[in-house]
This record gives structure tokens, sequence and C-alpha cells, in this order.
């Protein structure tokens, strides 16, 4: 198989090696259906089946795939985007399983299908052992088409492999396969980088085709009025995509879209329930850009005058509305 023991662990795109949390991130340990992944992140390749779930789950590509960087470029450069498992026609490209299509993936192959063919061969996949990544990509683009109306088709069919050849179509394989492997490169499993590189794909994608297409459904952060002003939420991202402006009045949060990849510590950590992700529909300007998040005023005890991070009236610190009076009822 083309796509031998392709997926590899880069600590140094971890969530948890990026910025230091008490929330430690395990969602590729506790979505692995074959336990192929050690408390330490370490992959068993005898029990991984290379079903991509950990890619899936994982925000910021610390499971990768080691040629994507080549799968990437075989969707830029041909003439025809056509996609197939392990376990159907070999009709095209091989991936490991559709568990390795995230929603930015996902949209880059919709805004392809503008212009070219993109379709999608699987196996039985109720049969499958990995069936469970296949379904998470499969939610996500059923999340992404009732988002994106209208959006260009992409043909997924199912199609196993029964071990019939079409010589014609197996010559076209053929010479994809020795194409890939003859430009084929290990990828260094050491690089890190902020930006996950199918949020790069869609970036750059996107980039060429602002005029035809001039928003698509992502989700993104969104502040509520509950907000305190700690200004806590910046110093927990490990992505820097949440940044803040203070001074002794007013505190303003900076936030780019496209450096976030959801991983939620800001809203685990958040004290007054402010954030949340919603889907919203972003130009490529609002993705690409630096957002004007949320800004607001200070508030100050009206007894001491120290900082607050509460919006009760009167704004009081917890040492002067220890000393109020209690009523007796």
């Amino acid at each position: 198989m083309f796509y031998n023991c392709q997926i590899v662990f880069n600590h140094n795109n971890c969530l948890n090696g990026k910025k230091a949390s008490d929330n430690i991130c395990r969602l590729c340990i506790d979505s692995c259906p074959h336990q192929a992944i050690s408390l330490y992140f370490e992959l068993d390749a005898k029990r991984c089946t290379e079903c991509g779930i950990c890619m899936a789950v994982c925000p910021s590509d610390g499971f990768v795939l080691r040629s994507s960087d080549q799968l990437h470029e075989y969707i830029r450069a041909s003439g025809k985007v056509i996609l197939n498992c392990p376990q159907a026609i070999p009709a095209g490209q091989e991936i490991p399983c559709l568990g390795i299509i995230d929603r930015d993936l996902w949209l880059a192959l919709m805004l392809y299908a503008r212009e070219k063919e993109v379709k999608i061969f699987t196996g039985v996949c109720a049969d499958c052992p990995d069936k469970n990544a296949c379904r998470i990509s499969v939610e996500t683009f059923k999340e992404v088409h009732n988002a994106w109306k209208g959006h260009p088709p992409i043909g997924i069919k199912v199609a196993p492999d029964d071990g019939n050849r079409d010589s014609e179509l197996g010559e076209t394989v053929l010479s994809q396969r020795q194409k890939f492997e003859a430009i084929f490169a290990k990828a260094d499993s050491e690089e890190m980088y902020h930006i996950p590189k199918t949020r790069q794909l869609l970036s750059e994608t996107w980039k060429s085709r602002q005029s035809e297409v001039k928003a698509l459904p992502l989700p993104v952060l969104n502040v509520s009025e509950n907000c305190t002003d700690c200004g806590e939420c910046p110093t927990i991202c490990p992505q820097e995509a949440l940044t803040k402006r203070e001074d002794e009045e007013q505190l303003s949060l900076i936030y780019e879209p496209l450096k976030c990849v959801l991983c939620q510590r800001c809203i685990s950590i958040c004290r007054s329930k402010a954030l949340s992700i919603e889907v919203k529909s972003l130009t490529y300007r609002l993705l690409t850009g630096k957002v004007l998040l949320y800004q607001g005023k200070r508030r100050f005890c009206s007894q001491c005058g120290k900082r607050v991070f509460d919006n009760l009236e009167p704004p009081m610190c917890i040492d002067c509305l220890s000393q109020r009076p209690t009523l007796d009822i």
C-alpha cells in the first residue's frame, strides 16, 4: 500500500508541548479505537491501522500524515481529484481513510470542485474496523454541507474493491503512484508550525478565488457580554490566536481566526463563561486578518479602588464586600 506507516506524532505541534496547561489534551488517546497511542503519545505501529482518527480529532497537527504535502500537491496540480480508501477500487490517489479529511480540507476540496471534478471512493465503511474515523469525517462533511448552501458538489461513492481491474484505469493509477514515489520525501516530524497544513491549503486555495466565493462557513470564537475583562484567555492560548491590548482603563482582545484551532482552552479557563464557538460566515479578509473581538472598560471597587472581575453593581472587591453589614431577616 502506498501509504505505509504514514501517520506520525509531531510533538512540537502538540498543544501540550506548545504551552503548558493543567488541562492536558488527550483527544487522540481517548479517540483511538485500537488503543495504539500510549499515555506518552507514542504510536504503536503494530496496533495502528492508519485510520486517521487521531488526525481528525487533533486540533493542531500533533498527529499528521507524513506525506500530507504530496497529497495537497496532488489536489492542487491534478486535472481532476480522485481519492480512494484502501478498501475501495483503486480509482485514484489512495488515502488511509476518509478520517484524514477535516473541515478545512473538505472546504478546500469544495473550492476546487468549482473548476474540476472531485470524487471520493470508499469501501463499505460499516464493515470496516476504522468506521469511527470515517464517521467523524462524514459528520463534518454534513455540517459543512448544511452550512454552505449550494456549494460545488463532491462525488462520494461506495465502491468496494472486488479485485477486478480496468486496464486503462490501472495504468492511470500506476502513473500517479510512480509520480508520487518519485517526489516523495520523508516529512520531518520535528517541524513546528502554528497553522495546520489543511488550514494553510484552504487559505491558499481561497486566496485566488475570493471574487468567486465571498464567504465560507467557519467556526470561530465568540465573546458575550458576560466578559469581565480579566484578560486570562490570551495567556492560555497555545496558538497565539488571542492577544490583548490593555491600559489602566480598557482591555481589547484581538483575535486571528487563521491561527485558531478551536482547542477551547480559552473557553475552559473563562470563569464568566463568556466564550463560545459559533459557525459564522467569514470573508477571506476576516479569516486571515486581525479582528477586534472584544473591548471593555476596567472595573474598580467603589470602596477601595481595587480591580474587580465581575459585573455586579455596585462593583466591590471581596474584602470590601465581606465587611458590609448583613441584614437581619
